[in-house]
């Protein structure tokens, strides 16, 4: 019995049950004979509910049953008993010489056990970063190079340690002046300046490299080197290539904006209504919405989308052309969204980006969009609602940021109603419409048109072309251009390729003009049947088009065909 000062008495009992300790003992039958109130704790079992009962039903691996076997103590074994982690003492309890039973004292580590396992993953996760670290430094085509403050080398890389035939563990360990004489090193590690692209003479190699100071909580613990050429010949040959790109990109820049001002050049003219329309254009290309571009064939289409393109604020992104009759229907999909590596047999490896995302943060010219399938217009309308895309073979969707321009000569509003044109889609497109004049509309432009040909085709001809004859002026201003701009474009270039002197002449029109003008001779007298027979169609596709002024149906009409056939025929002589 204890005491304390003011003579109460403390049982053994109550010191017991008061320690963190859990204790319990056992007679040689096994049979639990104390357990104090922290055994209670640990089994969640309501106190003094244990004695008489046997110590493997609620400590099976105590270990006390192998007590009284060899009446041995058992110190410091570790055990588990609901998620607790517990160090135990087992120890013979002996009276008067002979063993009567055992006692053993548990003490719950269960924190310091925690602890010591995140300790273990730590340093595996340090373990594998270091290994990590090791491999990426060996495979680094720089070499590389870390000294201490006292400028011990540290780490190293196979690249750097090549520079002296050995290996990065032959390096490790040595102050930096033995690898090498006057390292920058030192004054980098006394100033804790940086030194930047030196040329250095490192074991008879003219190098060019860099040291960094490695500075920790404002102290100065280290230094960094690192290789930045092996030779100052690479660095000499880098800078060529970089003179060599920078004159493409400037050539490129200079081409660009040489077909921006030719593309101008030609839509400019003496016809107000062409004026008022390029200004509009202008304007329009400040915003960011859609343009719809309405005319015929050849009329400068696509000499508008280019203008929209270049006079926008997405002038140096990408301008990119996709002609939506070329491309088959089977297609068209894969081309303006792209597909993913194995969406279709055939399929490129690595996949292919689309059209769409191409021109990303520019502008996408869709032309002769009424010749788009139905399917693909479903798609298209999707695109230009979400402004995203999904890769043929992917369910990712991309976002795009892209300026759509459409181009058509067809009758939109017909196919709408022979439901052959989606209206939805119609309204999407139809945000901006400019509709181009034909050239028999604005022959006040011709003349101008055909000076900026001459300048074009000089420069493509190496030729000096000064003029063009009055006669074969005048048969041009009376044409009526079924194939617009395009037709007079061709028929300039033919004339340079017939030239025989500096002025274009009657001679150097194409056998139809020469005809109408009353100078050529029909087209069926010499030759092969084969052109016979191409000059003839030819000559009488023009002769229809002029009697209906134009109207391609009434043409149709009168040479017997369907508007289809008509289309093909005069795109099959570049008429259309």
């Amino acid at each position: 019995m204890l005491m304390d000062g003011r003579c109460n008495s403390i049982t053994l009992d109550e010191i017991l049950d008061n320690t963190n300790n859990a204790i319990i003992a056992v007679n040689l039958q096994g049979q639990i004979i104390y357990a104090n109130l922290a055994v209670f704790n640990i089994l969640e079992i309501p106190a003094r509910t244990l004695l008489g009962e046997s110590i493997t039903s609620h400590f099976p691996e105590t270990g006390l049953l192998r007590v009284f076997e060899n009446g041995i103590a058992e110190l410091a074994q570790q055990m588990k008993v609901n998620n607790t982690v517990l160090l135990s003492n087992r120890t013979p309890i002996y009276i008067h010489g002979e063993l009567v039973g055992a006692v053993a004292v548990f003490q719950d580590i269960t924190i310091l056990q925690n602890f010591l396992d995140n300790l273990v993953i730590e340093h595996e996760k340090t373990k594998q970063l270091q290994r990590t670290l090791e491999v990426v430094l060996n495979t680094a085509y720089d070499g590389l190079i870390v000294v201490n403050k006292e400028g011990i080398v540290t780490m190293t890389n196979q690249a750097f340690a090549n520079f002296f035939q050995k290996a990065p563990e032959d390096l490790m360990g040595k102050h930096i002046t033995e690898v090498y004489k006057n390292p920058k090193f030192i004054d980098v590690l006394e100033t804790g300046e940086p030194v930047i692209g030196y040329i250095h003479d490192l074991n008879g190699h003219e190098i060019i490299a860099s040291r960094i100071p490695i500075i920790q909580d404002g102290k100065i613990v280290g230094a960094l080197g690192k290789v930045v050429f092996k030779d100052v010949n690479e660095l000499y040959a880098l800078t060529k290539k970089v003179d060599s790109l920078r004159y493409e990109l400037d050539y490129y820049k200079k081409t660009m904006q040489q077909k921006n001002d030719s593309a101008l050049e030609l839509l400019k003219g003496n016809n107000p209504i062409m004026a008022s329309l390029v200004q509009t254009a202008q304007r329009v290309a400040k915003s960011g919405s859609t343009v719809l571009l309405r005319g015929e064939s050849g009329t400068g289409k696509e000499l508008f989308a280019q203008l929209l393109h270049s006079e926008s604020s997405r002038s140096q992104g990408a301008y990119i052309k996709v002609n939506c009759a070329a491309v088959p229907e089977n297609l068209l999909e894969s081309e303006l969204f792209g597909y993913e590596e194995g969406a279709f047999t055939g399929a490129r490896k690595g996949g292919k980006i689309g059209k769409f995302e191409l021109a990303d943060g520019g502008t996408l010219f869709l032309d002769e969009i009424g010749d788009m399938e139905m399917g693909m217009q479903v798609k298209l309308l999707r695109v230009i609602q979400e402004r995203e895309i999904e890769r043929l073979g992917s369910n990712k969707p991309r976002k795009v940021d892209v300026r759509l321009v459409a181009a058509t000569n067809r009758d939109l509003e017909g196919m709408i109603r022979d439901k052959q044109f989606r209206e939805d889609l119609y309204y999407r497109l139809n945000v901006v419409t400019l509709t181009i004049p034909p050239l028999r509309e604005r022959k006040d432009d011709i003349e101008s048109l055909i000076q900026t040909f001459l300048k074009k085709f000089n420069l493509q001809f190496a030729q000096t072309v000064t003029d063009i004859s009055t006669e074969t002026q005048n048969v041009l201003m009376k044409h009526r251009w079924p194939g617009n701009i395009r037709e007079l474009e061709n028929i300039i270039e033919r004339a340079f390729n017939m030239l025989d002197g500096s002025e274009i002449q009657i001679k150097h029109l194409p056998s139809y003009l020469q005809i109408l003008a009353g100078h050529g001779t029909r087209p069926f007298v010499g030759g092969s049947l084969e052109n016979i027979l191409a000059g003839v169609e030819k000559e009488a596709l023009i002769y229809a088009l002029e009697t209906a002024k134009g109207n391609k149906v009434q043409a149709a009409k009168n040479l017997g065909l369907s508007r289809a056939g008509l289309y093909k025929k005069l795109k099959k002589h570049d008429l259309h």
